[in-house]
């Protein structure tokens, strides 16, 4: 697979407007202080400051509000103010500050399988990088949850630790010839697959696409129920609705259920996203109400 400089092709719509971020502010947000150059341990710095530093979250999606995936409205949310966003929100990010810092890359675009045993839509957002100081092709996942804490070599077969966390990749026969690569987590069960993608190469407006199933149809999860997580270096923290589940790099689980009149204190304090009264009362109402389908759907 080719990487491009970041810019595009040269065609309208093919590079990732990193002219329009404003790279103090983004690096101030995730705490970075280090050289600025396209190199890999920058890439790495920068992927495991990002992961750790800007929560996932889908609250604009259950509002039932307008997710726009500009570099201007992006920044506004998840640098300006204490929110996060959905993989397409931080790969628009990234890719932005990637391409301001020189490196060459490309978007690509995975499926969530989470051992799911049917196809499903292509509907995560990742980014393939190339170093200027390395021949070899990352994958950065900085807008999963839980992804990897930094990049993993595109190669069959690489493996990851970090902290504990581990990850790793397959490369496997796909249909008509094209290779589809596999993301694994290690567990308490062992190897558990998280996503796959291919290397067909993905633009903004790929990605503006992906995003509006996401934020609208009505079989996609995140118009249905609150889904946010963060990531430390020692623990994973996930909220589904209410449920609160945090996870340690050994893979011990434990969980709890959020009541209504906390979960505003639980999301500022634990996960970094503020809201108002009125929003989480909309999230604690479309929680409730996604219990009661499942109860009577099963």
């Amino acid at each position: 697979m080719g990487v491009g400089n970041g810019a595009g092709n040269g065609r309208q719509g093919s590079g990732w407007n990193g002219e329009e971020l404003d790279l103090d502010a983004y690096l101030g947000r995730l705490g970075y202080t280090g050289e600025r150059a396209p190199t890999l341990a920058v890439l790495r710095a920068l992927h495991r400051a990002h992961v750790t530093s800007i929560p996932f979250e889908n609250v604009a999606a259950v509002l039932g509000l307008p997710v726009p995936l500009d570099v201007g409205s992006v920044q506004d949310k998840l640098v300006g103010s204490a929110r996060g966003g959905y993989c397409f929100e931080h790969v628009t990010l990234f890719a932005a500050a990637l391409e301001r810092l020189g490196f060459r890359f490309s978007g690509v675009t995975g499926r969530v399988t989470l051992g799911a045993d049917k196809i499903l839509p292509a509907t995560h957002a990742l980014v393939v990088v190339q170093p200027s100081d390395d021949d070899r092709l990352w994958l950065c996942d900085v807008g999963f949850g839980a992804g990897p804490l930094g990049p993993v070599e595109l190669a069959d077969g690489a493996t990851v630790e970090n902290d504990g966390w581990r990850h790793r990749l397959e490369r496997r026969p796909g249909v008509h010839g094209f290779d589809e690569w596999w993301l694994y987590q290690w567990g308490p069960d062992g190897w558990a697959d998280r996503h796959t993608f291919t290397l067909n190469p993905q633009y903004p407006i790929d990605y503006v696409v992906g995003s509006h199933f996401v934020a609208t149809h009505a079989r996609s999860p995140f118009v249905k129920r609150l889904f946010a997580q963060h990531f430390a270096a020692d623990r994973h923290q996930r909220i589904d609705g209410l449920t609160w589940a945090t996870t340690l790099p050994d893979g011990t689980v434990t969980q709890r259920q959020i009541a209504p009149a906390d979960l505003r204190e639980v999301l500022g304090k634990e996960f970094g996203i503020e809201l108002d009264e009125d929003q989480v009362a909309a999230l604690v109402a479309a929680a409730v109400r996604n219990t009661a389908q499942d109860g009577e759907s099963s």
